[in-house]
């Protein structure tokens, strides 16, 4: 037992921490616990127990119904001292308690407070200073204006917030095209099953500085877009800097093929909106700009859509004809060949940043060909990246044939 470092007594009927330092004297060297779903019914009792293990860093205290100190303790204790990740998932306990017994734990980066009925968040001060990942999944919180609360935690890397009711993020406190001073460390980002319903939310996103993954899945705003793939596009180029979208690594030729095109499906949308190839006469709207912050951007860094792009372009709620194809890769005869559907009006650049995620390819330079079912024998090369599939007389049951 002296040798112990990790221990998992999960379901195990404790309730108390047993005679004094007897912990301590059978296993000295414990530094991860899992007390989970037990019988401890109070935050003294863990106190209890954590005071006889010196290096506690990992602790489980999840699915116990406790009860937690009513003030905060005046004197910090070090029983705590070295304490890096603690789990308080289903315990009943609300964020005001989270505080009271925050300053506890002066060397805490990772806390998972889910299911707990935290419904209001109020300002950590002199608290959580090292936090660098919080999980409120499964807390029904009373407005967006809640994360503003938290927004100024330096270290805050990581913030999961699945199933929190949340409808609209914003950052009042910068325009578009600048960064908001709130989440300065934010990389990773959760807000799957929520209420988000406007693209407004999206655009927010862009203003955060360090954001680089986004997991968004079963939020309204996803309904307006029924193709997934132009949904991925739309989001890839709304947020400048993410690397990846739902868990799935954005390549430097997805982004550019999401760019281009976004700045082609709205480019009748910029000229009505008094957009002009003519920089003088460049004046769109203030309603445009908001609905489309990264747009004059695109412009700069692609140049405006030309007049010839935007000829006959469908408007995006349009279902496109959807083809099936098989996918193949010749020189990789151990690669089974893989169907999928895929728009008409999908370019061959768009094409291939989906080959590039479903094959998981290295970052090569993807060469596309395509068979006809029709024509036997003949190879025809898809050589023009801002061309769609309908251009190269593709047709259902057609073969593309990827090489690298």
């Amino acid at each position: 037992l002296n040798q112990l470092v990790d221990i998992s007594v999960r379901e195990c009927a404790v309730s108390h921490a047993g005679q004094k330092e007897e912990i301590s004297r059978t296993c000295a060297n414990i530094r991860h616990i899992n007390l989970s779903k037990n019988l401890i019914s109070s935050w003294e009792t863990v106190t209890a127990i954590a005071s006889q293990v010196q290096n506690l860093e990992t602790l489980n205290i999840s699915e116990n119904k406790m009860k937690f100190p009513h003030t905060s303790s005046t004197s910090v204790s070090s029983v705590f001292s070295k304490l890096s990740v603690l789990a308080l998932n289903q315990t009943e306990i609300t964020w005001t308690e989270v505080l009271r017994c925050a300053p506890e734990w002066p060397a805490l980066e990772e806390l998972y407070l889910t299911s707990n009925n935290i419904t209001v968040l109020e300002r950590p001060d002199n608290v959580l200073q090292t936090l660098k990942v919080l999980d409120l999944s499964d807390n029904q919180l009373l407005g967006g204006n809640q994360l503003h609360l938290i927004a100024h935690l330096p270290r805050l890397e990581q913030l999961i917030l699945r199933n929190t009711g949340i409808s609209s993020i914003y950052f009042p406190d910068a325009g578009f095209g600048y960064k908001t001073k709130m989440f300065p460390s934010l990389k990773h980002l959760a807000v799957q099953d929520n209420k988000i319903s406007q693209w407004s939310s999206i655009n927010e996103l862009d203003k955060l500085p360090s954001l680089r993954s986004l997991q968004c899945h079963n939020n309204p705003f996803m309904d307006t877009e029924k193709n997934p793939e132009t949904l991925r596009q739309l989001i890839i180029a709304k947020i400048s800097q993410l690397e990846v979208l739902n868990k799935s690594e954005i390549l430097p030729a997805e982004r550019r093929g999401a760019e281009l095109d976004y700045r082609k499906i709205f480019g009748n949308d910029w000229l009505a909106a008094g957009g002009n190839w003519n920089p003088e006469k460049n004046k769109p709207s203030e309603e445009f700009l908001a609905a489309h912050p990264r747009y004059p951007f695109l412009c700069l860094k692609y140049g405006a859509p030309e007049e010839g792009e935007l000829k006959g372009q469908q408007p995006l709620t349009l279902k496109n004809q959807l083809l099936t194809l098989t996918i193949r890769c010749p020189e990789k005869p151990e690669r089974k060949p893989v169907e999928k559907k895929l728009p008409e009006s999908m370019t061959v650049q768009r094409v291939k940043g989906l080959l590039y995620r479903l094959l998981k390819i290295p970052g090569s330079e993807l060469k596309l060909s395509y068979k006809s079912s029709k024509l036997e024998g003949k190879e025809v090369e898809l050589d023009n990246d801002l061309k769609p599939l309908q251009f190269y007389s593709i047709e259902n049951g057609d073969c593309v044939l990827v090489r690298w």
